[in-house]
């Protein structure tokens, strides 16, 4: 007779949480490098009314709506191996991008070399400040998010959501358009200054939009889901 033990299954919301977070990442990297902008009805200092920034911005919101949502069910240490193991799979994404890329091309395939390259290889500013800014932002979303959670006493979960989002994301917007734009390109100071406020405005408008949402997907799992696996609330 096997005395083998399986594992227990994953709940489903679990599970659900960690591919809407790597999807969302990923789904981000791939689009770094389409800038988008949109317009205002009124002017902002550095910006004026058309706010330029990369469409992979609209991804990358979602994973912080993806890991508050996971912080706040399974707690700060769960949450942390959530975003440290995404960010090995940064070098996952990027080394089979590359693989594609260096590949033999067909003669007859309908997408030319160039610009299938152009699209998918990141230049090296682009990959090396979404890294950093991702592995110092999203430990920060963590660690900003259950600090709230410890001075409110567990209450005011939109409070932390939008908190912990405005902290990081600021951090991380700071980080990736100093190394990617002004190291790496050698924009002008006063131009990077215009693409973060720019980014900034946009995530934190995600942030405050996705918190009904968050609410709703953290009442639904722990309706759901009993044990010592999800974090109560107080």
């Amino acid at each position: 007779m096997s005395t083998e033990r399986s594992a227990p299954p994953l709940p489903v919301a679990r599970l659900g949480l960690i591919a809407v977070f790597v999807t969302a990442l990923i789904t981000s990297q791939v689009t770094a490098s389409k800038l988008v902008g949109i317009d205002i009805p009124f002017s902002i200092p550095l910006r004026g009314s058309t706010l330029i920034v990369p469409a992979a911005a609209f991804a990358y919101a979602v994973t912080f709506f993806a890991s508050d949502c996971y912080a706040e069910l399974y707690g700060r240490s769960e949450a942390t191996k959530l975003v440290n193991v995404a960010f090995a799979m940064n070098f996952v994404l990027l080394g089979l991008v590359w693989l594609a890329i260096e590949a033999p091309i067909f003669v007859g395939s309908p997408v030319d070399q160039s610009p299938f390259a152009s699209v998918l290889g990141s230049s090296t500013g682009v990959v090396a400040g979404s890294m950093l800014a991702y592995l110092v932002s999203q430990n920060l979303d963590v660690f900003t998010f259950h600090w709230l959670r410890d001075r409110t006493d567990g209450r005011l979960l939109w409070l932390r959501n939008v908190g912990s989002t405005a902290t990081s994301q600021f951090v991380d917007t700071v980080i990736f358009i100093t190394v990617a734009f002004i190291l790496f390109k050698g924009i002008p100071l006063g131009d990077a200054a215009g693409l973060i406020v720019g980014q900034y405005l946009v995530k934190i408008g995600v942030a405050v939009f996705d918190t009904p949402f968050v609410y709703a997907v953290v009442h639904f799992v722990r309706d759901r889901e009993v044990g010592p696996n999800v974090v109560p609330s107080d």
